[in-house]
Formats: C-alpha cells, sequence, structure tokens
C-alpha cells in the first residue's frame, strides 16, 4: 500500500504538468486562457458554484464531494487521510492554485496494469480496499473538466450537458472497472466481506458517472458493441443464485437506482424506455422467491424508498409525469399477479414485506390513467381476478383496527381473518426521530393516527379502481366473469367487512348506488347470493353502529337493495329470506340487553338503534332528508333503470319487509330479556321459541330449528300434545317445499290435511322455501325422510297424549311414502297402528283441562290486562295451576307489590283494583264444541258427563252465578246465571300451553231459563245414558253406577229441593204471574220432558238390577221408585197433565 502511497504524488505532478494538453484525450476544445482569467475575476464562491455540476431547477451539487467518497453500504469507514486528499488536489483555493489536471487516462491504464501485478496476497487486498480512492479520482476529474468546459458557455440554471468520452478513454475506464468487478465476482462466491465493500464502490461510481458523462455510456452497449459498466455487471451476475452475489446485486441496483435522473434515464433502444428500471423489476421478482427474508425485506424496502422519492420530487408533480412514472413501473404489477398466482412463493412472505410491495403496487395504480387500467384488464379473466386479488390484500393488511371495532367486528363470524396474526403496523418502519417527533407534535396516539389515514386512504384508493371496472364492464370491453361479476363482489364484500373512518363510508355509498344501477341484475341473481347475503350483514351491522352518520347510510344502503330487488327480482321475498338469515346471525354479534340499576334488564341501546334504522328504512318522509345526507339524488329509489319501464318501488311493501324484521328482532330481544326466568317461568320460556319461530318462518331452516327448540321445551314438561304440534309443524314445513317442488309423493290435499291438524302450516311457506336456498338455509336439507322423521315423532308424542284421532290422520301421510317406496313391511306395521288406533278412539278421554287466567297489575309487564286460556293435562286440577301460578309470579314481586289470586268468576274491574297488588284470576273453562248451540240453558255438566272426544277448540266458556241485588248466590227466584264465552287467537292443541284470548262475549240467562236449563241438563244426562250403544258382543252394558247417581240426584224423596222447588217457585202463588208468555209452557215441557225420561230410566235401572242379581240394588231400586211416585202426585198439585 506504501508503494501506492509513493505513486500518488508523482503521478499528481505529471498530470499538473499535463493540463492544457490532456484536456484534449476528452474530445472537448479548451481556451485556458480564459479558463484562468474567469478564476482570478470571478469571487471564491462564484469558483465553487461553477465548479459544481448545474442540475435542473438551479440546484447543484458540489464536484468535491462525490458519492465514492462519502458513503459506504456496510457502514465502514473511508481513510480519512486520502478523503483529505482528494479534497485538496481538487480545490483551487479561490482561484490561487490551479487544481489537478483531470485527464487521467494513461494513469488509469497503469493503476489498472499494476493493480493486475498483484492477484494475489495482502498488497492487492490492500489495493483492493482502497479501490474507492482511485475510482474518486476519475470521478472529480471528470467532473472538474466538465465544469471548466462550459464555464462561460452555459446559461444560469440549465443543465451541464454530459461528457461524451472518447473510446480510448472509455475503454481505460472499462478496463478498471472489469478488473474491480471481476474480483467482486470471485469473492463474493468466496463468501469474503471485501466483495461487499467493493461492489459498493463500483455501484457508487456508476452512481457518479451518470451525473457527468452520457447515461448510455454507463448502462447501454456502445456503438462497437462493447458491453460497458452496468450492462457488464449484469452480464457477470445473471443467472447467479448465491445469497452473497444476488446480495450484490441489490446493493448495486439500490445505490444506482437512488439516482437523480433514475426516472428520466433512456432505454437500451431510443424508442425503449428506462433500461434500468426493467432491470430492477426483474431483480425484484428474482428476489421474491429467495428464501434469504433479510434480502426480500431489502427488495421491498428499494421499491418503497424509491416511489417515496418520486412522489415528494418536485419534479415530477404534474399529473402527466406521475403518469410517466407509473407507466415505468406498471410491470411489476403484473409480476406481482404472477407471485400472487404462486401461492407459495406469495404466502410464504411475512407481513412486513407484502404491506412493502403492497403499497408500492397502490401507488403505481394511483397514478395510472383510465386506459392503461382497462388494457390490464383486458388481458384475461384470471389476470383480472389477479389484479383484484392484489387489491383485497392491500385492504387486508392495511386494515386499522380499533379496540371499539371488537364489539361488533373482531368477534363476528364474517370478521376476516379473525382468528390470524395482526399484521404489523406501517408506522413500525418509520424512524424513531419521527416517532419521537410526531408523538410530542400531538397529544393523540400518533401511530393510531397514521394507521387510520393509510387505512382510509387505501380503502378510497380500492373504492375508486372499482368503481373504474363497474363503468368498464357495464360497457363490456375488458375481461372478466360478467355472470357474477365476482371482482367487484369481493373487493365490496372486503370494504364492508373491515373497520373504516367516516370518511370512507360517505364516499361508499354514491358508489354503492353506481355499481346497483349499472350491474344490479347480476349483482341480484341466485350466482351472487353469497355476496348478498355478505352486503345485507354488514349493512345491518353498520345499522347498530353508535355514529349516527353511519347509521343513516346503513339505512340507505338497505334501500338501495330493496329498490334493486323490486327492479330486478320484482318482489322483496327473496331480499327478505336474506335479511331474515343476516338478522339472525347478527343477533349473536349485537348484545341485545343491558342491566338496569335494580338489577332487571332494559333494551339495550344497540338494539335500540337498530330498531330505528329498520324503522326509517320505510320511512317515506324520512327517505328524503337521508339521500340528501348521503349525497345521493332525491329520486335515487325511485329513479327507473334503463331496462325497466314502469316505476315499481312500493312504500308498502317496504314497510311489510321492515315489520318482519322487526318482528324478529322483538321476538330476539323478548328471548333476551327472559334469559333469567326460562327455568321458572316455562310458560314464557315456550312462548319465546314460539316468537322466535314464527318471527323466522319465512326460512324454513331457521324456523325448524326454532320449532325443535320449542319441541324439546314441552317434552320437559310433559305437554305432549304441545310438543306433537311442533313436530307436525316442522313435518308441514318439509312437506310444503316439496309440494312446491312438484314431488312425486305428496300433494296440495295431504298438505291441507296436515293443516287440519296444525293449522300454522301454512301455504306462504311454499313460495318462500323455494326463494330461501341461500348457504345452506333452504330447501336441500328438507327431504322426504326428514318429514317422515317428523311425522313419526309427532305419532309418538300424539300417542302420549291419548290424542289418537290425531295418530291416525299421521300414519295415513306416512304411508304414500312406503307404498311409493314398495316398503310393504313399513305398510303392514303403518296399517296394524291405525287399526289399534281406530279401536282406541270409541274410548271416552277427557284429553285435557282448560283454565281462563287473567293478570291485572303492572309488575306483569306486557301481561298485565290480558286473558290467556291455559292447556293443562287432565290431572292437573284448579288449585294446581293456581299454586303453579302463585310460585311463578311470586319471583316477580317486588317490596312494593304483593299477589293475590280472585277466587271466583266474577267480572274484575281493573281501574277499581288496589294498587300495590298484582291479581291473578283463574277459572276452570269448558270447551265449545263446534255445532253446540251457546243459547242454550243447559249446564255445562252435560259434557262432562257424556262421552265428550277430543276436538280442536278455539272457543272456551265458563258460567258465574249472580242476582241482582250483587250477591253471588240467592233462591231460585233471585238466581241469575252469566255465560262468558272466551275466542282465543288460535286453537288448541297449540304449539303452546296458552294463547291469548282476543275476544269475550257474555250472556244472561234470567232465573227461570236458569230453572228450565237444570231440568234439561237432567234430563239430558238421563238420556246419555240410555242412548249409549252396547258392543257387538252384547257383554258390557253401560254402567249401572252412572244412571243410579242421576236418578239419585233429581227424583229421590230426600233431594226434593230440585225439581219440586222449580214448581214451588214458579208455579205457584204470585210469580207465576210474572212469567212471560213463552217461559211457562217452556218450564212445562221440560218437566214432562224429564217426568218421561225417568219413567223410562227406571226400567232401564231394573232391568240391570235383574241382570246384577244385587239385593242391596233391589232395595235402592224401590227407594228410587217411591221417591218418584211421591215427586210426581207433588208436581200433578202444579201440573195436572203430569199424571
Amino acid at each position: 500500500m506504501q508503494e501506492w502511497l509513493d505513486i500518488i504524488p508523482s503521478k499528481i505532478k505529471r498530470m499538473q504538468a499535463e493540463q492544457r494538453k490532456g484536456n484534449e484525450d476528452f474530445g472537448y476544445p479548451r481556451n485556458p486562457k480564459s479558463a484562468r482569467n474567469d478564476q482570478i475575476e470571478s469571487s471564491p464562491e462564484e469558483v465553487a458554484g461553477k465548479r459544481g455540476i448545474r442540475r435542473k431547477n438551479g440546484r447543484r451539487r458540489r464536484g468535491p464531494h462525490t458519492r465514492v467518497q462519502q458513503e459506504s453500504s456496510d457502514g465502514s469507514e473511508r481513510n480519512r487521510f486520502l478523503v483529505n486528499y482528494v479534497d485538496y488536489a481538487f480545490d483551487d483555493f479561490g482561484g490561487r492554485q490551479p487544481p489537478v489536471y483531470p485527464g487521467l487516462s494513461t494513469v488509469w491504464g497503469s493503476l489498472a496494469s499494476k493493480a493486475k501485478g498483484y492477484p494475489v496476497g495482502p498488497v492487492y487486498d490492500d489495493v483492493l480496499a482502497m479501490a474507492w480512492f482511485f475510482l474518486e479520482l476519475v470521478v472529480k476529474s471528470m467532473a472538474l473538466e466538465q465544469t471548466r468546459l462550459f464555464y462561460q458557455s452555459l446559461p444560469l440554471g440549465e443543465d451541464v450537458p454530459p461528457l461524451q468520452l472518447k473510446e480510448g478513454v472509455f475503454r481505460c475506464i472499462m478496463q478498471l472497472y472489469d478488473c474491480l468487478l471481476t474480483e467482486v465476482h470471485e469473492r463474493c462466491k468466496k463468501g469474503l466481506s471485501l466483495a461487499k465493500r467493493l461492489n459498493s464502490s463500483l455501484a457508487f461510481f456508476c452512481y457518479d458517472l451518470l451525473s457527468i458523462i452520457e447515461p448510455r455510456q454507463v448502462f447501454e452497449l456502445h456503438s462497437d458493441g462493447a458491453q460497458v459498466l452496468v450492462s457488464l455487471y449484469m452480464e457477470k451476475f445473471t443467472g447467479l443464485c448465491q445469497s452473497v452475489l444476488h446480495d450484490c446485486k441489490l446493493t448495486f441496483l439500490q445505490i444506482i437506482c437512488d439516482h437523480d435522473l433514475f426516472v428520466k434515464m433512456p432505454g437500451r433502444d431510443p424508442s425503449d424506455r428506462n433500461y434500468l428500471s426493467s432491470i430492477l423489476i426483474q431483480e425484484l421478482f428474482l428476489t421474491s422467491d429467495d428464501d434469504d427474508l433479510s434480502q426480500r425485506a431489502k427488495a421491498a424496502r428499494i421499491l418503497v424508498v424509491l416511489m417515496c422519492k418520486h412522489e415528494f420530487d418536485a419534479r415530477y408533480q404534474k399529473h402527466e409525469e406521475k403518469l410517466y412514472i407509473a407507466q415505468l413501473y406498471f410491470p411489476l404489477i403484473g409480476q406481482c399477479m404472477q407471485i400472487l398466482d404462486e401461492i407459495p412463493v406469495f404466502y410464504d412472505m411475512n407481513a412486513v414485506e407484502k404491506r412493502e410491495v403492497l403499497i408500492v403496487i397502490l401507488q403505481i395504480i394511483r397514478n395510472l390513467d383510465d386506459a392503461s387500467l382497462v388494457k390490464a384488464w383486458q388481458q384475461s379473466i384470471a389476470r383480472t381476478r389477479l389484479f383484484f386479488e392484489l387489491l383485497e390484500e392491500c385492504l387486508i393488511l392495511f386494515e386499522q383496527r380499533k379496540p371499539a371495532d371488537t364489539m361488533l367486528m373482531g368477534c363476528s363470524s364474517r370478521s376476516p381473518d379473525g382468528e390470524g396474526p395482526t399484521s404489523p403496523k406501517y408506522s413500525d418502519r418509520l424512524s424513531p426521530a419521527i416517532n419521537n417527533y410526531l408523538s410530542e407534535a400531538s397529544r393523540q396516539e400518533v401511530r393510531e393516527l397514521w394507521e387510520e389515514n393509510l387505512s382510509a386512504a387505501i380503502s378510497l384508493q380500492v373504492l375508486e379502481i372499482t368503481e373504474k371496472f363497474s363503468i368498464a364492464a357495464a360497457s363490456h370491453n375488458i375481461a372478466t366473469d360478467y355472470v357474477r361479476l365476482d371482482c367487484i363482489t369481493s373487493i365490496f364484500t372486503s370494504l364492508f367487512s373491515r373497520s373504516q373512518p367516516l370518511d370512507f363510508w360517505n364516499a361508499l355509498f354514491p358508489v354503492f348506488n353506481r355499481v346497483f344501477n349499472l350491474h344490479g341484475a347480476t349483482l341480484m341473481s341466485r350466482e351472487n347470493d353469497h355476496f348478498l347475503k355478505q352486503v345485507a350483514f354488514h349493512l345491518l351491522r353498520l345499522a347498530v353502529f353508535r355514529n349516527d352518520n353511519i347509521r343513516k347510510r346503513a339505512v340507505i344502503g338497505l334501500q338501495i337493495l330493496v329498490r334493486s330487488s323490486f327492479y330486478y327480482l320484482l318482489q322483496t321475498t327473496r331480499l327478505r329470506v336474506m335479511l331474515t338469515i343476516t338478522l339472525s346471525e347478527l343477533m349473536s354479534d349485537v348484545q341485545l340487553t343491558q342491566m338496569k340499576f335494580d338489577g332487571t334488564l332494559q333494551e339495550s341501546s344497540e338494539a335500540r338503534r337498530l330498531r330505528k334504522s329498520l324503522e326509517e328504512m320505510a320511512d317515506e318522509n324520512r327517505s328524503f332528508e337521508l339521500l340528501k345526507e348521503c349525497v345521493l339524488p332525491e329520486n335515487a329509489l325511485v329513479a327507473i333503470p334503463e331496462v325497466v319501464s314502469e316505476n315499481r318501488w312500493s312504500w308498502s311493501e317496504v314497510k311489510y319487509l321492515s315489520d318482519s324484521l322487526l318482528l324478529a328482532l322483538d321476538a330476539s330481544l323478548e328471548h333476551a330479556l327472559l334469559a333469567s326466568v326460562m327455568t321458572l317461568d316455562r310458560y314464557a320460556a315456550t312462548e319465546s321459541f314460539y316468537k322466535l319461530a314464527m318471527a323466522y318462518a319465512s326460512v324454513p331452516n331457521l324456523h325448524i330449528i326454532w320449532l325443535l327448540h320449542l319441541c324439546d321445551a314441552h317434552q320437559e314438561m310433559q305437554s305432549w300434545a304441545e310438543a306433537a304440534q311442533c313436530a307436525v309443524a316442522v313435518a308441514g314445513v318439509v312437506m310444503q317445499a316439496l309440494v312446491g317442488r312438484n314431488d312425486a309423493v305428496w300433494s296440495r290435499d295431504h298438505v291441507a290435511a296436515l293443516r287440519k291438524i296444525c293449522p300454522v302450516v301454512s301455504s306462504e311457506i311454499t313460495a318462500e322455501a323455494s326463494a330461501a336456498e341461500v348457504e345452506g338455509y333452504g330447501a336441500s336439507k328438507l327431504t322426504v325422510d326428514s318429514a317422515v322423521k317428523y311425522l313419526q315423532l309427532a305419532n309418538k308424542l300424539f300417542s302420549q297424549a291419548e290424542l289418537h284421532h290425531f295418530c291416525a290422520s299421521i300414519l295415513e301421510l306416512i304411508i304414500p311414502v312406503y307404498k311409493s317406496r314398495r316398503a310393504f313391511g313399513q305398510l303392514a306395521k303403518c296399517y296394524t297402528l291405525l287399526t289399534n288406533i281406530y279401536e282406541s278412539i270409541p274410548i271416552p278421554v277427557t284429553d285435557a283441562t282448560y283454565y281462563r287466567v287473567g293478570f291485572y297489575g303492572d309488575r306483569f309487564g306486557k301481561l298485565d290486562r290480558k286473558e290467556y286460556v291455559y292447556r293443562e293435562p287432565c290431572d292437573v286440577s284448579l288449585g294446581d295451576i293456581m299454586e303453579k301460578l302463585s310460585h311463578i309470579y311470586e319471583c316477580r314481586m317486588d317490596g312494593n307489590h304483593t299477589l293475590h289470586i280472585i277466587p271466583d268468576s266474577r267480572q274484575v274491574k281493573a281501574d277499581e283494583l288496589q294498587p300495590g297488588v298484582c291479581y291473578l284470576q283463574i277459572i276452570a273453562v269448558d270447551p265449545v264444541m263446534e255445532d253446540e248451540n251457546l243459547c242454550s240453558r243447559i249446564e255445562r255438566i252435560s259434557l262432562s258427563t257424556g262421552r265428550m272426544h277430543a276436538r280442536v277448540f278455539d272457543r272456551f266458556l265458563f258460567d258465574t252465578p249472580f242476582t241482582k241485588s250483587g250477591k253471588t248466590q240467592g233462591g231460585l227466584e233471585d238466581q241469575w246465571m252469566r255465560r262468558t264465552v272466551l275466542q282465543t287467537e288460535g286453537s288448541f292443541p297449540a304449539l303452546v300451553n296458552r294463547l291469548l284470548v282476543i275476544k269475550s262475549e257474555s250472556l244472561e240467562f234470567s232465573p227461570v231459563e236458569n230453572a228450565i236449563g237444570m231440568i234439561e241438563t237432567w234430563t239430558a244426562a238421563l238420556r246419555n245414558e240410555l242412548d249409549e250403544p252396547c258392543s257387538s258382543e252384547g257383554d258390557q252394558l253401560p254402567r249401572l253406577q252412572s244412571p243410579q247417581r242421576i236418578l239419585q240426584s233429581s227424583v229421590a224423596v230426600q233431594v226434593n229441593s230440585g225439581v219440586l222447588s222449580v214448581c214451588t217457585t214458579f208455579l205457584s202463588g204470585e210469580p207465576a204471574t210474572r212469567l212471560h208468555s213463552q217461559e211457562l209452557p217452556q218450564l212445562i215441557a221440560a218437566l214432562l220432558e224429564f217426568k218421561a225420561v225417568c219413567k223410562r230410566a227406571f226400567g232401564f235401572h231394573f232391568r240391570l238390577i235383574g241382570k246384577e242379581d244385587d239385593k242391596e240394588g233391589n232395595d235402592f231400586h224401590i227407594q228410587l221408585s217411591n221417591g218418584f211416585q211421591s215427586l210426581t202426585e207433588e208436581l200433578s198439585h202444579y201440573i195436572p197433565e203430569i199424571l
């Protein structure tokens, strides 16, 4: 190394001596005199300024300090003595001393020869370590000569023309460059650190030459075909996959591409664009498949730095300049799509690397014109799809999630990447100094603000690109899937599913409206069911937001979907199914209830906001204001698309849609509010399941799910009839769907027969079941086997409830299935069961008991002042249900309220009840037969003594005795009777244990009508016993005890207060004159008919006694006969013809 230092002074002296002569080696004329005069006449500042290289916009770079001298990529320090020497040698000290002569061509040759003289050994390593010094001498000399040549002729502010080197000089440079490049190549293979330092020196050498000589001579082919500098470098390193070599190549490109003139550099041919950028893009693409994470990160960082430099370069702020840069890098997008297509390559990158690459892609796309984008979308459907997959990756990796988003976003089943790792923040890549400065300058968390702004900017850019794509797709001049428009649907789904700021939502819905105007028919088709369901879910999610501006825009979004449904589907049934499904899914993410101060639950603010949004969706007066706030035309909802000829918007249908969604919301809310009392109040629990089942009736799968929950709840309560009704309802849903699909097993007649058992099975489900085939919610699960399964369950439960006639109807619906399958064994079992059922039907049975329950008191909540009819098993007495309901509702009383049960059936005046007391009125009621005459005076005792079979009941009655004086009981002449008839909402057996009373009517019977009814009751009871048919064998006669009991209560001497008291009261003395003209003959006719039936009954009883051969029975018969004879004689005083 000392030998090299000894050579330098002598070389410099020789260069100074050859100052005039060496100028000609560069091929430029020179006037030394004028140059010297300029140096003398100019000030030191002017000389220094003129010596520096003039650049665009008047900026200058000082000649003495180049990047070769100042920088080192590996961080090693330069020899400061050599740095100072170079500064000294090239300084003219204000014109007082001429600097070193720039013509060093002969010196370069000797240096290269000298370097080659030491191919090995430590001396040669020292020479290579100081190669930057000799390269610096070359650059300094060229820069100084360039300045001197154009010192007088160049106007101020203009760029200095580059030097055009002669071949001799250029060949000398190439000789030295090739020598050093070979050393880099060879030493990289051995992994020596010296190679990296030498590689950086060569890169900085080329970097400085770009500012001095013709750029084509730096990286292009010369006229004689010889490779130069950059081209030579890339040729030597082509095809090498060693990590060190590739790292050197990236370092070289990083330094070269950082040059200020990089954007304006020419191509290899005059018609080509930037040759260096094409090399850079190619090498970065190769790096993406490298296993070395540091190299991939380095490549990504090169891109980001370059794009940032271009973005903030004052020379490239015009639109056409930005477009030029974007087109320069546009091939990178195609290579990235190729990376994305090769799944392992792209997804093996970490999040930081992906973000680095994607931010560059977004910057390129942002500055592209529409024509370039359309050209990119015209290549193929697959390439277009990959383009939008890149945009989706951008939305994923740059999403900014806030803690508040976890309420409806992070925990949602629709949340993308909900279980995946969170992407690192882009602000983590900022330098600590910048972060510290921003943190001190702002009170809010600067990283959150940075990330939010970045995320919003990217989302807005993706939205803008999607809108451009939508417009291009409308003209069908791009390559995409026009059946589904999956590029648009995937982007919208991704945009909706992510946390976004208000500015984004403000911009989204006008675009959303335009896209549906252009492509509504495609987006609303069955092929896009998944997309519609996703959008519907997120619109409902936004409708819960606390930010009212976002909530209002969600309402507009829902109205846009409704409008598209009107115009492209001609109805809202399918959309209603979609929204119902998504509302059901949203209920798991929304907190419907919140705790009050007293520990009870109430409706949450989220539920109230959702309710408000659904109501505003159908508010015609409010819609115009919402449209204006969302920057949409006032006629956006009623504007007729081009493909439609008439206005199909209907506010009434929108109201119906809104009401159905509100019904589902109310049912879900009520279910949530009852969570704490579900186990105690089983009646409320079953009603809650029932309301949910009805609210989601438009979606077969959801309807079935809640019906099965209800069925399980009834089985826990041993309410077999109600559980069976649930199973029938499930089977009805399946059968309706099958009939709607024209299955050959069942017909509409079979469905009508099923509807007689369970009126809940309605014809509306048929149309909606076929419309609800959405992602597993539709008819794909509705099969014949599932229908048979639930019919068999219903048959089993009806059998447990002893409702055998229903069992027969169920089996008759199963038989067609086995017939169609020729399953003769199953048919034989069905017919055997039918035989047993039909034999069981005539057996007398009382299927249930019924009670009317009235609620009076504010602690009952929604039940206050309402009446219900309860259906209970036969063994549940009035006392049992009183005890059960008391236990349920006593728990709801607080310290200021008590529970009281009204023990009778008198009319309750709620306004006159004592405050602070909650009342329950529980009354046993009787079901009304379909053909029963309610105006008959016959007492209801006849229905309990008769052979009444189980039927479907929706009317019930109870009798209440009263007097005009206000007393409950009085003599026969004062005893009135009030008959109350109740109409329920639905019929029993039903899906629930209690039904609301929707209508109540009263009939009053006068004392004489009441007495006539009492006599007719006994007459009817005896006639029922006498007319009871015997069995075919003749060995099962009517029971003896029943006629004995009726005769004893009617004609025995000790009970002569019955019929005899009626005659005494109404047929003797003054009261008889008060009877109406029709009442006296009716009373006499009732008495005569009663006497005739009694006489027939005594004969019937005598025959029974004789067959039984019972001595005690004979004595009792004689006693009854004597009593009847005495009664007849007494009655003859009032009715002589009775004898």
